[in-house]
Protein backbone atom coordinates (compact mmCIF):
# COMPACT_ATOMS: atom_id res chain seq x y z
CA UNK A 1 0.00 0.00 0.00
CA UNK A 2 1.94 3.00 -1.16
CA UNK A 3 1.52 6.21 0.74
CA UNK A 4 3.61 8.84 -0.87
CA UNK A 5 5.44 11.84 1.04
CA UNK A 6 5.03 15.54 1.15
CA UNK A 7 6.59 16.63 -1.41
CA UNK A 8 4.70 18.73 -4.16
CA UNK A 9 5.55 18.41 -8.34
CA UNK A 10 4.77 21.02 -10.48
CA UNK A 11 1.27 20.41 -10.86
CA UNK A 12 0.81 20.55 -7.15
CA UNK A 13 -0.60 17.07 -6.59
CA UNK A 14 1.22 15.26 -3.72
CA UNK A 15 4.40 13.49 -5.16
CA UNK A 16 3.35 9.69 -4.92
CA UNK A 17 6.16 6.85 -4.49
CA UNK A 18 4.38 3.30 -4.07
CA UNK A 19 3.11 1.08 -6.79
CA UNK A 20 -0.09 1.64 -9.21
CA UNK A 21 -0.06 -1.56 -11.20
CA UNK A 22 0.85 -5.29 -10.45
CA UNK A 23 0.34 -8.56 -11.83
CA UNK A 24 -1.91 -8.12 -15.06
CA UNK A 25 -5.87 -8.51 -14.33
CA UNK A 26 -7.76 -11.27 -14.94
CA UNK A 27 -10.44 -10.48 -17.24
CA UNK A 28 -13.03 -10.70 -14.60
CA UNK A 29 -11.26 -8.22 -12.60
CA UNK A 30 -11.07 -5.95 -15.77
CA UNK A 31 -14.91 -5.94 -16.19
CA UNK A 32 -15.19 -4.76 -12.88
CA UNK A 33 -12.91 -2.51 -13.56
CA UNK A 34 -14.58 -1.13 -16.34
CA UNK A 35 -17.94 -1.63 -15.37
CA UNK A 36 -18.41 -1.44 -11.31
CA UNK A 37 -15.81 1.37 -10.30
CA UNK A 38 -17.26 3.81 -11.92
CA UNK A 39 -20.43 3.58 -9.87
CA UNK A 40 -18.44 3.20 -6.82
CA UNK A 41 -15.58 5.84 -7.08
CA UNK A 42 -15.19 9.19 -6.16
CA UNK A 43 -14.20 12.42 -8.20
CA UNK A 44 -13.32 14.71 -5.83
CA UNK A 45 -14.50 18.71 -7.18
CA UNK A 46 -12.10 20.36 -8.99
CA UNK A 47 -10.97 24.49 -8.37
CA UNK A 48 -13.60 26.58 -7.70
CA UNK A 49 -16.22 24.22 -7.20
CA UNK A 50 -17.74 23.10 -3.84
CA UNK A 51 -16.29 20.35 -1.33
CA UNK A 52 -17.73 17.40 -0.57
CA UNK A 53 -20.58 16.49 1.95
CA UNK A 54 -19.02 12.77 2.61
CA UNK A 55 -22.51 12.03 3.71
CA UNK A 56 -24.02 12.41 0.28
CA UNK A 57 -21.97 9.75 -1.46
CA UNK A 58 -23.75 7.09 -0.43
CA UNK A 59 -27.30 6.10 -1.48
CA UNK A 60 -29.19 5.61 1.64
CA UNK A 61 -29.10 7.81 4.88
CA UNK A 62 -25.89 6.56 7.20
CA UNK A 63 -24.77 8.15 10.63
CA UNK A 64 -21.15 8.74 9.83
CA UNK A 65 -18.64 8.03 7.48
CA UNK A 66 -15.47 6.41 8.02
CA UNK A 67 -12.40 6.83 6.40
CA UNK A 68 -9.19 3.92 5.10
CA UNK A 69 -5.91 5.11 4.02
CA UNK A 70 -4.27 2.14 1.74
CA UNK A 71 -7.12 -0.69 1.87
CA UNK A 72 -4.52 -3.29 0.23
CA UNK A 73 -7.12 -6.33 -0.74
CA UNK A 74 -10.42 -4.57 0.39
CA UNK A 75 -10.89 -7.42 3.25
CA UNK A 76 -10.67 -4.40 5.92
CA UNK A 77 -13.55 -2.48 4.43
CA UNK A 78 -15.58 -4.99 3.58
CA UNK A 79 -15.85 -6.46 7.26
CA UNK A 80 -16.03 -2.78 8.53
CA UNK A 81 -18.85 -2.49 6.13
CA UNK A 82 -20.68 -5.65 7.80
CA UNK A 83 -19.90 -5.11 11.04
CA UNK A 84 -21.51 -1.54 10.94
CA UNK A 85 -24.11 -1.25 7.81
CA UNK A 86 -25.07 1.95 9.58
CA UNK A 87 -21.56 4.04 8.53
CA UNK A 88 -20.57 5.00 5.51
CA UNK A 89 -17.03 3.56 4.35
CA UNK A 90 -14.87 5.57 1.61
CA UNK A 91 -11.70 3.17 0.92
CA UNK A 92 -8.58 5.35 -1.10
CA UNK A 93 -6.11 3.15 -2.87
CA UNK A 94 -4.01 3.59 -5.82
CA UNK A 95 -2.94 -0.06 -6.41
CA UNK A 96 -4.99 -0.97 -9.20
CA UNK A 97 -4.93 -5.01 -8.28
CA UNK A 98 -6.11 -3.78 -4.65
CA UNK A 99 -8.60 -2.08 -6.21
CA UNK A 100 -10.48 -4.82 -8.42
CA UNK A 101 -9.75 -6.78 -5.05
CA UNK A 102 -11.85 -4.58 -2.87
CA UNK A 103 -14.82 -4.80 -6.47
CA UNK A 104 -14.54 -8.56 -6.35
CA UNK A 105 -15.82 -8.84 -2.66
CA UNK A 106 -18.35 -6.17 -3.23
CA UNK A 107 -19.94 -7.67 -6.37
CA UNK A 108 -20.45 -10.87 -4.48
CA UNK A 109 -22.12 -9.42 -1.29
CA UNK A 110 -25.54 -6.72 -0.74
CA UNK A 111 -23.16 -4.77 0.91
CA UNK A 112 -24.12 -0.77 -0.76
CA UNK A 113 -22.02 1.94 2.04
CA UNK A 114 -18.96 1.17 0.23
CA UNK A 115 -17.26 4.11 -1.83
CA UNK A 116 -13.80 3.70 -3.32
CA UNK A 117 -10.99 6.75 -4.20
CA UNK A 118 -8.61 4.91 -6.77
CA UNK A 119 -5.91 7.46 -6.01
CA UNK A 120 -3.60 8.91 -3.00
CA UNK A 121 -5.99 10.22 0.00
CA UNK A 122 -4.02 13.76 0.07
CA UNK A 123 -5.77 14.20 -3.27
CA UNK A 124 -9.40 13.66 -1.93
CA UNK A 125 -8.80 15.05 1.78
CA UNK A 126 -8.91 18.86 0.97
CA UNK A 127 -12.02 18.46 -0.51
CA UNK A 128 -13.88 17.07 3.07
CA UNK A 129 -15.29 19.65 5.16
CA UNK A 130 -14.03 20.18 8.49
CA UNK A 131 -14.97 17.27 11.16
CA UNK A 132 -16.69 15.11 8.82
CA UNK A 133 -14.91 12.19 9.35
CA UNK A 134 -15.83 9.82 11.96
CA UNK A 135 -13.09 7.43 12.15
CA UNK A 136 -9.63 6.80 9.76
CA UNK A 137 -7.90 3.40 9.17
CA UNK A 138 -4.25 3.22 8.20
CA UNK A 139 -3.37 -0.25 8.35
CA UNK A 140 0.15 -1.40 7.68
CA UNK A 141 1.45 1.43 5.31
CA UNK A 142 4.34 0.90 3.63
CA UNK A 143 7.40 1.48 6.04
CA UNK A 144 9.65 3.42 4.39
CA UNK A 145 12.36 2.16 6.62
CA UNK A 146 15.70 3.58 5.38
CA UNK A 147 16.10 7.00 7.33
CA UNK A 148 16.66 8.70 3.98
CA UNK A 149 12.78 7.69 3.29
CA UNK A 150 11.11 8.98 6.85
CA UNK A 151 9.13 11.71 4.84
CA UNK A 152 7.88 9.53 2.74
CA UNK A 153 5.93 7.40 5.65
CA UNK A 154 2.00 7.92 5.52
CA UNK A 155 1.97 8.74 9.94
CA UNK A 156 3.72 12.23 9.79
CA UNK A 157 2.73 15.78 10.90
CA UNK A 158 1.47 17.01 7.59
CA UNK A 159 -0.91 13.44 6.93
CA UNK A 160 -1.88 14.07 10.35
CA UNK A 161 -2.58 17.69 10.44
CA UNK A 162 -4.86 16.75 7.00
CA UNK A 163 -6.64 13.93 9.33
CA UNK A 164 -7.00 16.30 12.19
CA UNK A 165 -8.62 18.80 9.94
CA UNK A 166 -11.45 16.13 8.87
CA UNK A 167 -12.28 13.97 11.83
CA UNK A 168 -14.77 14.80 13.78
CA UNK A 169 -14.23 15.63 17.85
CA UNK A 170 -13.56 11.93 19.42
CA UNK A 171 -13.18 10.34 16.30
CA UNK A 172 -10.62 7.33 16.71
CA UNK A 173 -7.18 6.91 14.46
CA UNK A 174 -6.73 3.42 14.18
CA UNK A 175 -2.70 2.42 13.01
CA UNK A 176 -1.08 -0.60 12.76
CA UNK A 177 2.05 -1.32 11.71
CA UNK A 178 4.53 -4.85 11.75
CA UNK A 179 8.21 -3.03 10.95
CA UNK A 180 9.52 -1.88 14.09
CA UNK A 181 11.26 1.40 12.63
CA UNK A 182 7.37 2.50 11.39
CA UNK A 183 6.42 1.47 14.98
CA UNK A 184 8.71 3.50 16.97
CA UNK A 185 8.39 6.22 14.25
CA UNK A 186 4.43 5.61 14.61
CA UNK A 187 4.41 6.52 18.05
CA UNK A 188 6.64 9.58 18.41
CA UNK A 189 4.43 11.05 15.64
CA UNK A 190 1.23 10.50 17.25
CA UNK A 191 1.82 11.53 20.44
CA UNK A 192 4.11 14.60 19.81
CA UNK A 193 0.72 15.92 17.71
CA UNK A 194 -1.58 18.17 19.87
CA UNK A 195 -5.11 17.59 18.25
CA UNK A 196 -4.38 13.57 18.62
CA UNK A 197 -5.11 11.54 22.64
CA UNK A 198 -3.61 8.09 22.87
CA UNK A 199 -6.19 5.51 23.86
CA UNK A 200 -4.36 2.48 23.04
CA UNK A 201 -1.23 0.92 21.88
CA UNK A 202 -0.62 -2.49 22.66
CA UNK A 203 0.87 -5.51 20.37
CA UNK A 204 -1.72 -7.84 21.99
CA UNK A 205 -4.22 -9.01 19.22
CA UNK A 206 -6.44 -10.17 21.99
CA UNK A 207 -6.98 -6.26 23.82
CA UNK A 208 -8.34 -4.85 20.98
CA UNK A 209 -11.67 -4.09 20.21
CA UNK A 210 -13.89 -6.74 18.31
CA UNK A 211 -14.70 -4.42 15.53
CA UNK A 212 -10.96 -4.64 14.19
CA UNK A 213 -10.90 -7.67 12.13
CA UNK A 214 -7.53 -9.31 11.12
CA UNK A 215 -6.41 -7.27 7.59
CA UNK A 216 -5.10 -10.20 4.84
CA UNK A 217 -1.29 -8.55 5.36
CA UNK A 218 -1.65 -9.12 8.98
CA UNK A 219 -3.22 -12.48 8.88
CA UNK A 220 -0.36 -13.86 6.21
CA UNK A 221 2.37 -12.39 8.63
CA UNK A 222 4.76 -12.02 5.75
CA UNK A 223 7.86 -10.68 7.77
CA UNK A 224 7.42 -12.53 10.36
CA UNK A 225 7.00 -10.01 13.29
CA UNK A 226 4.64 -8.77 15.69
CA UNK A 227 2.11 -5.85 14.93
CA UNK A 228 1.90 -2.94 16.86
CA UNK A 229 -1.62 -1.37 16.88
CA UNK A 230 -2.29 2.36 17.82
CA UNK A 231 -5.68 3.64 18.42
CA UNK A 232 -5.59 7.54 19.18
CA UNK A 233 -8.50 9.78 19.31
CA UNK A 234 -8.89 13.57 17.69
CA UNK A 235 -9.27 16.19 20.80
CA UNK A 236 -12.15 18.09 21.06
CA UNK A 237 -11.88 21.49 19.63
CA UNK A 238 -11.89 24.74 21.37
Amino acid sequence: MGKGDGQRPADDKPRFFGRRRGKTLRRTAVGLMETMLPRLAITPPGQGCPALDPVALFPRPIQAVWLEVGFGGGEHVVAQAGLHPEIGLIGCEPFNNGIASLLGHLANSEIDSVRIFPDDVRQLLPAFPQASIGRVFVLFPDPWPKKRHAERRFIGRDNLDALARVMADGAELRVASDDPVYQQWAAEQLRAHPDFTEIQVTSDRAALPADWPATRYEQKCLAGRDPVFFRFARRNRD
